[in-house]
């Protein structure tokens, strides 16, 4: 092993890392968004798009996802360029509907239509019951 490969293998596999356990309310959802820009300022990363889409994941998990008493769980990760949005929520049994452009006169159900434009990637992933988490990943580059 050379010197850089053993620089290499001393990297921690997530450079940065930020959690944080909010009430499932609306207050909460609010309080997310504040949150990840605040620490996706003190970082140095791009906050725009990065917002809007922790605004849009906790704004469900507070709504859809709510369980009364149960709190929802916002994870910012910063690995190899990536950041990577996760909002868990304990309504594991409530899958998310596929995004599709809701009729004109909806009031909702476009959350997730920003989310798939503003994220290079998104998906839900079913947790051990009775949670799931939905994520989203921006490219950093």
């Amino acid at each position: 092993m050379n010197a850089e490969t053993a620089q290499a293998a001393q990297v921690p596999a997530t450079a940065r890392r930020f959690t944080v356990q909010l009430s499932s309310t609306r207050r909460g959802a609010r309080l997310a968004r504040l949150l990840a820009t605040e620490q996706l300022r003190s970082w140095g990363l791009p906050l725009e798009a990065a917002g809007h889409i922790v605004a849009e994941l906790a704004a469900n998990a507070a709504t859809h996802g709510r369980i009364p008493g149960r709190d929802f769980r916002l994870a910012l990760y910063v690995t190899g360029g990536i950041l990577r949005i996760e909002v868990t929520d304990t309504r594991g049994d409530r899958p998310l509907p596929d995004p599709q452009q809701p009729k004109p006169e909806a009031e909702s159900g476009r959350g997730l239509l920003l989310v798939e434009a503003l994220a290079d990637r998104w998906g839900v992933t079913q947790d051990l019951p009775p949670r799931k988490t939905v994520w989203a990943e921006c490219s950093l580059k």
